[in-house]
């Protein structure tokens, strides 16, 4: 459904450093910067990047907004948990579990970013 996915940071770099830490632990190689100071993370399924503000403005986090990643399990999505308080992300929304709703029954555990950005590891509980 999505081709990419970009967010603003005020940092990149110390951004790359967390994002490479958390999407390590989902098997993704580290970010790629390019010539105008950006980051990508390319999959086979799109791209998820990190820029600093193009109108030359601070970065801020979207209210409301969330970023999901795919965990290929609970214990994987625990991991990333767990690497993204130790690379600077900061515990938000209730502790890692699951719960049950109109989308069924997930296993997820939320994080913000240093950029303040939420975060989200996704399990699909069968």
């Amino acid at each position: 459904m999505f081709s990419h996915i970009m967010i603003g940071a005020n940092d990149v770099q110390a951004s790359k450093e967390f994002y490479d830490a958390i999407l390590g632990e989902m098997g993704h190689k580290p970010g790629v910067m390019d010539d105008k100071g950006r980051c990508f993370y390319f999959t086979d399924n799109g791209v998820f990047a990190l820029t600093k503000p193009i109108n030359g403005e601070g970065s801020c986090h979207g209210n409301g907004t969330t970023i999901g990643f795919a965990a290929a399990s609970p214990e994987q999505a625990d991991a990333w948990h767990a690497t993204g308080l130790a690379n600077g992300g900061v515990d938000c929304e209730d502790a890692p579990g699951i719960r049950e709703g109109v989308a069924g029954k997930l296993y997820l555990a939320y994080l913000r970013d240093p950029s303040n950005n939420k975060i989200c590891a996704l399990y699909r509980v069968a």
